[in-house]
């Protein structure tokens, strides 16, 4: 506003054919800067420069370099069947394939890609999911390690929520590495979120299962033949479930999805890893390891002795990595458990199975749905919307099964 305001002071140009009068274009700069002092007085005395300038300043709509959109999609945020008592919700990219995790975002350095997201949530459910009165109706799309400007957010604070029934576009943008910057890119393994549903943090749009898996990969990085989402939280739940309803696979004809993980021997099998809630925790798989890099597999070139191997690693709240293992290297196929290794979460029914399958695809003997002990079983799924007033957790209750399923 500051600098419109001087503009006002400028002398107006002569006509081409009339010459200006010195005199009368002193008189009028005059008159034009006691206005531009004036009103620059006015604005400053009510409080409203700033909102002044706020309004001039016009935000981007694009991170820069990202001149336009190389992909666009649609992502629908929906309600699902309640689990029990629980709330659920879901993304997808239809509304039919909504689920929890929500589809597995994957990108490439240098792409930029927009999303269109419908809310398609009824007002009742954001309501009842609702901690405060005042707190807008809404759900979002926030995105972890992608750029994006602030109306790209996915908060109630930047106003760059979707109301209900509405729709609105996000744009990400996979910045490259630049050695020259030192910007060290984008590439690796992020999650994305609800940020509104509830209070100003998402944290009831969390707890319903509004989040999910993104890959971004570099020039050269190695490719899985299955992707899979394991997302671990409170009360000791994987992908919001814990005990026999983390692990659903159908013996005769299993399907993958979010409780079934499933190869072949010998595929390349990657795991997003995120962490939500309040707890710490811990990613372990029996049979495999990985390299502790940011692919999860060694780098063909430079010192690979000096890579860490590992097949447990720590996981924070808001963390994420990747993982990439091949099926069954050297230990074949079986039914190899995948857990939090703090103990008593995995006795509560933080566990599940990656069923590695012969080369033919038949599940090999052995099958338990049962693994995650007699304490868990029956418990179903966990992490609930939101807490009560005093504080005290929601008990769990019945298992359900997602109907997406991951590559």
């Amino acid at each position: 506003m500051t600098t419109s305001a001087w503009r006002l002071v400028e002398d107006p140009q002569p006509h081409p054919q009339t010459p200006a009068s010195p005199r009368r274009s002193g008189s009028v700069s005059r008159r034009m800067l006691v206005m531009a002092a004036v009103l620059l007085l006015t604005l400053v005395g009510a409080g409203g420069l700033a909102a002044a300038d706020s309004a001039a300043v016009a935000l981007p709509e694009r991170p820069d370099g990202c001149d336009r959109p190389d992909r666009s999609i649609k992502l629908y945020a929906v309600e699902l069947p309640r689990d029990g008592n629980l709330i659920r919700l879901g993304y997808g990219l239809t509304p039919e394939t909504a689920s929890y995790p929500g589809p597995t975002m994957e990108m490439t350095e240098g792409e930029c890609l927009s999303i269109t997201l419908y809310n398609q949530v009824p007002v009742a459910t954001l309501e009842q999911l609702r901690t405060n009165p005042l707190h807008p109706l809404g759900v979002s799309l926030h995105v972890h390690g992608v750029k994006y400007t602030q109306l790209s957010d996915g908060t109630a604070q930047s106003s760059s929520y979707v109301p209900p029934g509405q729709s609105r576009t996000y744009t990400w943008y996979a910045a490259k590495r630049n050695k020259a910057t030192g910007s060290p890119g984008t590439a690796g393994y992020w999650w994305y979120h609800d940020h509104v549903v509830g209070g100003p943090h998402g944290t009831q749009g969390l707890g319903a299962g509004l989040f999910g898996g993104l890959v971004v990969r570099r020039s050269g990085d190695p490719k899985p033949d299955r992707t899979y989402v394991t997302v671990f939280g409170d009360q000791q739940s994987i992908n919001l479930r814990r005990g026999a309803a983390t692990d659903t696979c159908d013996e005769t004809n299993p399907q993958p999805g979010p409780t079934c993980l499933i190869a072949r021997k010998g595929e390349k099998v990657e795991f997003i890893v995120v962490g939500i809630g309040n707890d710490m925790h811990t990613f372990h798989v029996h049979g495999h390891s990985w390299a502790d890099t940011r692919t999860g597999r060694l780098p063909t070139q430079g010192d690979v002795d000096s890579v860490q191997i590992i097949d447990n690693k720590t996981l924070g709240p808001g963390d994420s990595f990747g993982v990439q293992v091949t099926a069954g290297d050297s230990v074949g196929p079986g039914h190899w458990m995948v857990h939090c290794h703090m103990q008593f979460h995995s006795d509560a029914g933080m566990s599940t199975m990656l069923h590695v399958l012969d080369e033919n695809g038949n599940m090999p003997p052995g099958h338990d749905h049962a693994h995650a002990g007699a304490a868990a079983r029956g418990a179903g799924n966990a992490a609930p919307n939101a807490a009560p007033a005093n504080g005290a957790a929601q008990p769990a209750s019945g298992g359900q099964q997602a109907t997406h399923q991951h590559r």
